[in-house]
């Protein structure tokens, strides 16, 4: 069964950082153009960053450059995100998937609080 298996995160203060983490099985993970995706409550799911099947280039959304960093270890078959300066606005279910597949895990919880 290919379901990708996110972990790391909780809750954190602003300001602070986070690092997620993405297990891929059940598919050749480094052939894939891997995407982090995340949905906050109420609203609808949106792309966050992608990095490419070799890790040679990625891309942010807006809301996250200068925040947050991608990256992946194909020999561990693990992508990862790097969430610094946190905001409340960054609450919300984060979920890994390679880009062009509709292989959706359960997600991590990330919440930003004081």
């Amino acid at each position: 069964q290919v379901q990708p298996v996110e972990s790391g995160g909780g809750l954190v203060q602003p300001g602070e950082s986070l690092r997620l983490s993405c297990a891929a099985s059940g598919f050749t993970f480094s052939l894939y153009e891997m995407c982090w995706y995340r949905q906050a409550p109420g609203k609808e799911r949106e792309l966050v960053a992608s990095i490419t099947s070799a890790g040679g280039s990625s891309n942010y959304a807006d809301f996250v450059k200068g925040r947050f960093a991608i990256s992946r270890d194909n020999a561990k078959n693990t992508m990862y995100l790097q969430m610094n300066s946190l905001k409340p606005e960054d609450t919300a279910v984060y979920y890994c998937k390679a880009c062009a597949k509709n292989w959706w895990g359960q997600g991590t919880q990330v919440t930003v609080s004081s």
